[in-house]
C-alpha cells in the first residue's frame, strides 16, 4: 500500500537516489575486453580508418545476414550519404515521419530535397502507410521510415507502396539493430538501411554509423563518397602493402569511421544478443511494476516481428494526473533518475515551422504521442537495484499526484 507520507523530492521529500548516484540516461556498458581492445589499437599506431573498420563492416553484415555494409562516422552521415548516392533531382520530395530525431529530416534538406511529413499510427507510432500514400505527389522520389524505439515498421505495406509508386525506400534503423520482420533483420529490406552506434545505442562505439544496402553498385559508390570522393579503399595507401596513389573520382565527404571506434563495435557485436536479453528483462520488469499507474504502456512486439527494445517510452495519461509530462521529467530528475523524450515532433520545432510552414494540428497522432511521451533508462548497464529505483520513483510520483 502506498504511503502518502512518503513525499517525493519535488514535494520536499528525500530523493530515491542522492546526487552522487544519479542514474544517467542511456549510459553504455563497456567491459574490460572493450577497454583492452581500444588500448591495443592505440598502441598499434593505426587509429584512423583501416583494417578494423573493414573487419567491423564484415561482422555487421554477418549479424544482419544480408547486404553490404559501409561504416561511417555517424547515422546522420549515413542518412546524408543514402540521399546523395541515389542522385535524386533537386527539390525532390522525400516523405518521413515527424516523430523522429532531427537528423532524419535534416539529411533530406542537406541533400537538396524537401522533407514531407506523414502521420503515424497510434498503435505502433511508426509511419502510417495510408498517410504516406496520401502525401505522395509527382515530385515524391523516396520514403524514409523510422523503426521507432526498435519496433519494426510495416515493411510489407511500405514495400508494396514503394513498388507501385516507383519510390526509393531508405530505412532509418538507428534504434533497430536487433529488430526483425518475418524472421529477417530489418536491414534486409529496402534500398538502404542506416544504423547508429551513438553512445546511447544498443551497440555503441561512442560515435559511428553504417549503411547497409542490398545493391552492390551503391555500396561501391558509398565507399567513395564517405572518404572525400577518393577511389575505393584509398585508406590502404598507408598500409604495409606499399604506397598507393589515389584518385579523386567524386565530390565526397569526410564521413569515414576510425579503427579506434570500430574496435569497440566489433567487441559490442559479440555481446549484442546478451545485452538484448537484459533489455528485454528490464522492459518486462517495467511493464509489471508500472502497469497500474496512469500510463499507456508501449505496445508489445507485433506477431512475427522482433522488437529491438531500444527505448521504453510510455505515455502519461494527462487527464488522470496533476503533473504535466515536463513536470514529471523535472520530478524524476530530482529523484535522481535520468530521463529523455523521444521525441518532440519535428513539425512543432521552430525551424520546420519557419522554413516549411508546419503547424500544430497537421499530424494529430504524432502530436498526441509527442505531448505525452517520455523515456526511462533501458540499458544493460542497469543493475536490478537501478531498475527498482526507477520503478520506485515512478510509483512515488504518480501515486502522489494522481487526481
Amino acid at each position: 500500500m502506498f504511503n502518502r507520507g512518503d513525499r517525493p523530492a519535488i514535494s520536499g521529500g528525500t530523493p530515491i537516489r542522492p546526487r552522487e548516484r544519479f542514474l544517467v540516461f542511456g549510459a553504455p556498458r563497456f567491459d574490460e575486453d572493450e577497454i583492452s581492445a581500444v588500448v591495443e589499437v592505440l598502441r598499434s599506431g593505426w587509429v584512423g580508418t583501416g583494417p578494423r573498420t573493414a573487419e567491423f563492416e564484415r561482422a555487421f553484415e554477418r549479424y544482419i545476414g544480408s547486404g553490404t555494409g559501409v561504416a561511417v562516422s555517424s547515422c546522420t552521415a549515413a542518412l546524408h550519404l543514402a540521399m546523395k548516392v541515389l542522385d535524386l533531382p533537386p527539390d525532390s520530395e522525400v516523405i518521413t515521419t515527424p516523430l523522429t530525431f532531427a537528423a532524419t529530416a535534416n539529411a533530406i534538406i542537406h541533400a537538396g530535397c524537401r522533407p514531407v511529413f506523414a502521420d503515424i499510427n497510434r498503435s505502433d507510432w511508426n509511419l502510417d502507410p495510408e498517410a504516406v500514400e496520401a502525401a505522395i505527389t509527382e515530385r515524391t522520389r523516396a520514403v524514409i521510415p523510422v523503426h521507432l524505439h526498435g519496433r519494426p515498421c510495416n515493411i510489407e505495406s511500405l514495400a508494396e507502396l514503394a513498388r507501385r509508386h516507383n519510390l526509393y525506400l531508405i530505412y532509418d534503423a538507428a534504434h533497430a539493430i536487433e529488430a526483425e520482420w518475418e524472421g529477417r533483420k530489418v536491414g534486409c529490406f529496402g534500398d538502404i538501411s542506416c544504423y547508429s552506434f551513438y553512445v546511447t545505442k544498443n551497440v555503441t562505439m561512442v560515435e559511428g554509423g553504417i549503411l547497409l544496402t542490398q545493391r552492390p553498385e551503391l555500396a561501391d559508390r558509398l565507399k567513395v563518397l564517405a572518404l572525400h570522393g577518393l577511389s575505393k579503399d584509398a585508406w590502404k595507401r598507408f598500409s604495409d602493402e606499399g604506397y598507393r596513389h589515389y584518385q579523386v573520382v567524386d565530390a565526397g565527404f569526410k564521413y569515414n569511421l576510425t579503427d579506434l571506434h570500430a574496435v569497440l563495435g566489433i567487441k559490442q557485436l559479440e555481446k549484442v544478443e546478451k545485452h538484448w536479453k537484459r533489455r528485454q528483462e528490464i522492459w518486462s520488469r517495467y511493464c509489471e511494476a508500472l502497469g497500474e499507474l496512469p500510463l499507456e504502456m508501449p505496445a508489445p512486439a507485433a506477431p512475427n516481428t522482433r522488437h529491438a527494445y531500444h527505448l521504453f517510452a510510455p505515455l502519461l495519461k494527462t487527464d488522470e494526473i496533476r503533473l504535466t509530462r515536463d513536470e514529471l521529467l523535472d520530478a524524476l530528475t530530482r529523484e535522481g533518475i535520468g530521463v529523455g523524450v523521444h521525441y518532440v515532433t519535428l513539425h512543432l520545432q521552430p525551424f520546420y515551422q519557419e522554413r516549411f510552414g508546419c503547424r500544430r494540428g497537421s499530424f494529430p497522432n504524432a502530436e498526441h504521442v509527442s505531448d505525452r511521451t517520455f523515456s526511462l533508462p533501458l540499458s544493460p548497464f542497469l543493475s536490478s537495484e537501478d531498475v527498482d529505483d526507477v520503478t520506485g520513483a515512478m510509483n512515488r510520483l504518480l501515486k502522489w499526484h494522481c487526481r
